[in-house]
């Protein structure tokens, strides 16, 4: 499957369709909307099914080194993509170092969303992966913004009395390792992995048929936000706005050769290439508002939301998905031509 008919199925899949229908709505002013509830409703489920199917996928396949190995490989990439997207804004765009760094954090971490789209395209085209990329997308959240944090304080140019480092540290531990949806991921995950195929089995029908369908109920939401979102782009300069867009690449080539140091398979690295082309916008936001009140909330807002989420969505997976199959496949025929 080559590049173009990769990204026309994207397309005219109901994730994206139903994206584009939230972006319409809230761009033409329409009434529709989303009770909150209903939207918190939505992501409990979500968390929960992403993070116990990976469980109990990985309590079935066992566990080994590998998964220990693509584990410290997931905390050094999500410590190493804000220092790249730093230095990229710092040296690109005009934007103040500590604003600069709270926006590098947000390019280390991950979207949730942006990653169920993908596993849900992957599943519907019958293209398997590694159970345990779910546990990495937990891991990757917590050194993001660590690094993030760091490059801010070290561009502050004093020291931070004790007493403002332990309340620093006391907002990473509860905005990160205790934030519902990360807490959720990785007790679900726990779940799945103790419970096994077994218990798997008694719960599919919940967590597996119904999925996709209520996947596109979120990410209709999500265009709606993105659109209350678009009217803050003329505000923003075209080398920030730029970066929204490249940032992302830079991010899945990162991914993509980490995949194939850890010898992934073509699904397991194209969702690795989408945690590192994604952006978070619901974790590390609520970290950065306490720990950098001095950043501008508008401007990492608008360019995760309103550039690269809808960038990774309706162009982005596809894109990286090709690029996968090229350097996967191209990485498994070589292999097998020196065997022979």
């Amino acid at each position: 499957m080559d590049l173009l008919s990769t990204y026309a199925q994207s397309l005219l899949s109901p994730f994206t369709l139903f994206f584009l229908v939230g972006v319409l709505a809230g761009a033409l002013k329409s009434s529709l909307t989303i009770p909150e509830t209903v939207s918190k409703s939505i992501a409990l489920y979500l968390m929960i099914a992403i993070g116990y199917r990976g469980g109990a996928e990985l309590s079935h396949n066992g566990f080994d080194g590998s998964i220990v190995a693509a584990c410290v490989m997931a905390v050094a990439l999500g410590a190493a993509l804000p220092v790249v997207a730093y230095a990229l804004l710092r040296g690109t765009t005009r934007l103040d170092a500590v604003t600069a760094a709270a926006v590098s954090a947000h390019y280390g971490s991950v979207s949730a969303v942006t990653f169920a789209t993908a596993m849900a395209m992957l599943n519907r085209q019958g293209e398997p992966f590694e159970p345990y990329v779910v546990a990495l997308m937990a891991v990757m959240e917590a050194p993001a913004i660590l690094t993030g944090l760091a490059l801010a304080h070290r561009k502050e140019g004093e020291a931070r009395p004790a007493s403002s480092q332990d309340s620093l540290v006391k907002t990473v531990v509860h905005e990160v390792l205790l934030h519902g949806s990360v807490f959720l991921l990785l007790g679900s995950f726990a779940v799945g992995w103790i419970t096994g195929s077994r218990g798997f089995e008694e719960v599919k029908d919940v967590f597996v048929k119904p999925f996709n369908g209520i996947l596109c109920v979120f990410l209709l939401e999500i265009g709606l936000l993105v659109a209350q979102r678009l009217s803050d782009l003329r505000a923003m300069s075209l080398s920030v706005v730029a970066f929204g867009i490249y940032m992302p690449f830079i991010g899945a080539c990162f991914g993509l050769a980490t995949a194939f140091i850890l010898g992934l398979s073509v699904g397991g690295a194209t969702l690795l290439a989408v945690l590192c082309a994604s952006a978070s916008y619901i974790v590390v936001p609520a970290v950065m508002r306490d720990a950098l009140p001095e950043a501008s909330p508008a401007i990492y807002m608008t360019l995760v939301l309103g550039i690269t989420f809808p960038f990774n969505i309706i162009v982005g997976i596809p894109v990286y998905h090709s690029a996968a199959r090229v350097v996967i496949s191209s990485t498994a025929a070589n292999h097998a031509s020196v065997e022979r």
